[in-house]
């Protein structure tokens, strides 16, 4: 049980819960102990993709951080919040509304190579505190701006990507000075306006690169507009090589553990590393390799590869001038 199972996540549910699952799904059906980690984390108001590495793809795990990864996400706006999604505060409210034809007209401004502020209320460090730690202490949290790629970024007003599973007894707190007005829904949908007609909310579509805040994106991409808004729903619908097709529910997790059929949703190691070229090695070669030995003389393009000895993974490798260096192997 060397490899991967994608989780669509669903809404309520965090990263870690996700990995407790999977641990109970292997724990159910006796498949013995082995490493379980995420491969990049969602927030409990995210739902979607959520890739989970199993023994020795873990060691892949940090990869998939470094990965770019494709949003939906839908911007309601009037109402911005300090957690910059509907779980947080109101802290500013605007009656400027945007038509669908203004939002598109900005959208080339955030598209390309774009610096932005990380979300107060964010895992980043500041000194030696995660960001979120301190905000919610009621300590000022000023975060400097990053770089970040958006490789496109377009409107999709009409839906987003599937209904939301809201985890049972979860609930933003939504906490809105106007309580007579009820928090925005978790999901958007519907055919799409009319063009001059204004916006209280729209769905956007993001391929983005590691590092990109998406409430961010979200918090400026209404600035831009002359208002304010917030994320109400933010689903994740491809990380690195992994997309919604492969990803099953937390109830078909359960019944594949229950009924020893986690094989049956398995994904190969191999499934992580499909973005980059194999290299066929012999026996001794990967040998070699395994003793963490430089091969030397081998005729390959410069650049990674995930090295084989016939179906067995050996490591994940550099190459250099003709010769091949282990940047992680695995113990198969």
């Amino acid at each position: 049980m060397h490899g991967w199972i994608i989780l669509d996540k669903p809404l309520g549910l965090g990263s870690t819960q996700g990995v407790s699952a999977v641990k109970r799904a292997l724990r159910d059906g006796a498949y013995g102990k082995f490493k379980v980690g995420h491969g990049g984390t969602l927030d409990p108001l995210a739902t979607g993709v959520l890739p989970i590495a199993v023994g020795e793809a873990t060691k892949l795990a940090g990869r998939m951080l470094d990965s770019d990864k494709i949003y939906d996400f839908t911007i309601s706006f009037g109402t911005q919040t300090d957690t910059l999604d509907a779980e947080g505060v109101k802290i500013a409210g605007s009656d400027i509304r945007p038509t669908l034809a203004q939002v598109e007209a900005v959208l080339p401004r955030f598209t390309g190579a774009i610096e932005q502020v990380p979300p107060a209320y964010s895992a980043l460090k500041v000194d030696g505190e995660r960001a979120y730690d301190l905000a919610r202490a009621g300590e000022e949290v000023v975060l400097k701006s990053r770089s970040v790629t958006v490789y496109t970024l377009q409107s999709s007003p009409g839906g987003g990507g599937g209904p939301a599973k809201l985890v049972e007894g979860y609930s933003p707190r939504a906490n809105f000075e106007d309580e007579t007005t009820p928090p925005p829904p978790a999901y958007a949908g519907g055919p799409p306006p009319p063009p001059g007609e204004v916006l209280e909310s729209v769905t956007l579509t993001a391929h983005v690169s590691k590092g990109t805040y998406i409430r961010s994106l979200a918090r400026d991409i209404a600035l831009a507009l002359g208002t304010v808004g917030h994320v109400t729903m933010l689903r994740r619908t491809k990380a690195g090589a992994f997309t919604l097709e492969s990803a099953i529910s937390l109830d078909n997790l359960a019944d594949a553990g229950k009924g020893r059929q986690l094989e049956r949703i398995f994904l190969p190691l191999r499934a992580g590393l499909d973005d980059i070229p194999a290299l066929s090695l012999t026996p001794d070669q990967a040998g070699l390799l395994r003793q963490g030995r430089v091969l030397a003389g081998i005729h390959a393009d410069e650049g990674q590869y995930f090295a084989l000895a016939g179906e067995t993974p050996v490591a994940l490798v550099e190459v250099h001038s003709g010769e091949v260096r282990v940047v992680r192997g695995f113990n198969l």
